[in-house]
């Protein structure tokens, strides 16, 4: 056995070889920003049985090349580690690629049109589900039953508003649901009505939509289920996502491992079940443990408030466009105390949605209460969201050592419209990514897809510059939100692992950790801001194979 002693970029390295130390894969002549501030640079990467091997210079990674390795050559081009997407709706996310899709569709003629079209490639009694769509487009009306019913008189509908709390269903819907006039209401949640009718117009919010029409739509298939997770792998990796997090429970995780167990999995998923059946999560991992390093669970995954779009989000002083409305909380604050306080008793992570100002802070009272409570330990809280909040809630973040789990595609969405809904003071601290980490709060980025397109590159583009979509803030809205790339690089690598408790794992480019990268054809660093969303991922690799590549011309 031989033993090297050798720097790099100031870095002393200390590695060994030996013939049963060969690389079975070298990458070199890259440009690799590592997440690793005792190394943060390199040249080359070696990997070995899924895992990286060795990091450093080309000529220094030569030692590991043996007959059998493969040797890539990155053409100058920039090595991160594998994107982690901190919060996803996977499967759902997977479907809807295809589905009708309504979330450009910027006239209420365009909106119809979309779905008249994709009606007739249906089968009379098939759903039309999926949509994302987005009333702000044009001008903030909400659409209604007869826009659509004309059209689709063979095919119930449910499609979502694009942040998933508010949806639209035909008339032949409510007829399948037994839904009328003479429906109440759910607690957290409304049926709009008609004012002069008193029918309900086909617009469902939170509440109402999860729990009148959650069960509406027939369910799939195990084999419909696995080719819309494929379908979402596929699309996720082509944008350098390695790992997500997902929101959506129990059965999603089936999926997860069947195709686990086939040996199918190209992205590493760690698994969110609901807050309120946390017994259930505890029993589980009792019996089958927490999982390994392709699908892991731990995680409980709650809901404070709706959402800023639907008018649905909590906040102290009411909308400024809705003097009438301050939004509402979909559970109470006693039913969120009694889950969390147990969820935590059972040593089980509790991340929890929340985006209003006034939605945060009582969160924030309870996780305060709890850790108080309960027996001293690294519990990881997670806000997910977490976008409004109030000036003294950024210390307490920090104190208890919550990670702000956020999606900066969203802020260069709701920027558009947002000062409109709550005004030119709340909006400083709205998406306050600078201010979190000046309070020394760890931020986990991710997307929210289906909600918002699962693109790492976007996302940091969007946090970066915070140049809203409708290209009327090119220096950035609030601009004195805005964090550099090097923080936004971190947010959806070792910092979105820590967020997960896989920062042992995953998240940076060190010998031992699992061979997730992604090659990009422009350095992000060095370019200008705005052409980072002009980058692409060339290649991605996960547990040191490839499983997307491009051509390069």
């Amino acid at each position: 056995m031989k033993y090297f002693i050798f720097f790099i970029s100031g870095t002393l390295m200390i590695s060994c070889t030996s013939n049963s130390k060969k690389a079975e894969l070298i990458i070199q002549n890259a440009v690799i920003w590592t997440a690793n501030p005792e190394q943060p640079y390199a040249e080359a990467l070696a990997v070995k049985a899924g895992k990286i091997l060795a990091v450093g210079s080309t000529d220094d990674i030569q030692q590991y090349a043996g007959s059998d390795t493969e040797i890539t050559d990155a053409d100058s081009g920039f090595i991160v580690p594998g994107f982690i997407d901190s919060h996803v709706h996977f499967i759902v996310g997977g479907k809807n690629l295809s589905s009708v899709q309504l979330r450009d569709a910027s006239t209420p003629e365009e909106f119809i049109h979309r779905i008249a079209e994709y009606a007739r490639t249906l089968k009379p009694g098939e759903w039309i589900t999926g949509g994302d769509w987005d009333h702000k487009l044009w001008g903030g009306e909400l659409p209604r039953k007869e826009w659509i019913d004309s059209v689709t008189k063979e095919n119930p509908v449910l499609v979502n508003r694009l942040d998933g709390h508010m949806a639209l269903v035909n008339s032949l819907t409510l007829s399948l649901e037994g839904i009328n006039k003479e429906t109440k209401s759910v607690e957290g949640g409304e049926i709009v009505i008609d004012d002069k009718t008193g029918d309900p117009t086909g617009i469902f919010l939170d509440n109402a939509y999860f729990r009148l029409l959650g069960n509406a739509i027939p369910a799939d298939s195990e084999e419909q289920q696995e080719s819309y997770m494929k379908a979402a792998m596929q699309y996720v990796v082509s944008h350098g996502v390695t790992s997500i997090h997902d929101m959506d429970g129990v059965e999603s995780q089936k999926v997860f491992e069947r195709l686990r167990d086939k040996g199918d999995m190209t992205v590493r998923v760690y698994s969110c079940s609901p807050l309120a059946s946390w017994k259930l999560l505890q029993q589980k991992i009792i019996v089958e443990g927490t999982g390994d390093e392709w699908v892991k669970t731990g995680a409980l995954k709650g809901f404070v408030d709706g959402s800023l779009g639907s008018h649905t989000a909590a906040f102290f002083d009411p909308y400024s466009d809705a003097p009438e409305h301050n939004g509402f909380f979909v559970n109470t604050k006693e039913e969120l105390y009694r889950w969390i306080s147990g969820a935590d008793s059972a040593r089980l992570q509790v991340v929890v949605h929340a985006i209003g100002d006034s939605a945060n802070s009582s969160l924030l009272d309870i996780y305060e209460q709890v850790t108080n409570e309960n027996e001293p330990r690294d519990r990881r809280f997670r806000i997910e969201h977490a976008q409004h909040i109030a000036i003294g809630d950024f210390r307490r973040f920090a104190v208890l050592n919550v990670i702000a789990s956020v999606q900066p595609y969203h802020l260069i969405d709701d920027g558009r419209w947002a000062e409109k809904v709550i005004g030119p003071k709340r909006i400083k601290t709205t998406y306050p990514f600078r201010s979190y980490l000046d309070a020394d709060v760890r931020i986990a980025l991710g997307s929210d897809w289906f909600v918002a397109p699962p693109i790492p590159l976007m996302g940091i583009y969007a946090a970066v510059t915070r140049a809203t979509l409708d290209s009327k803030n090119p220096d950035g809205w609030v601009p004195e939100q805005k964090i550099m790339v090097e923080e936004a690089l971190r947010g959806y690598t070792i910092d979105a692992a820590y967020a997960s408790f896989d920062e042992d794992i995953k998240g940076s480019l060190e010998p031992g950790k699992l061979a997730d990268f992604v090659i990009i054809d422009l350095n992000l660093i060095e370019i200008e801001p705005e052409r980072i969303r002009d980058a692409q991922v060339v290649m991605t690799f996960v547990g040191g194979r490839k499983v997307f590549g491009r051509s390069v011309h």
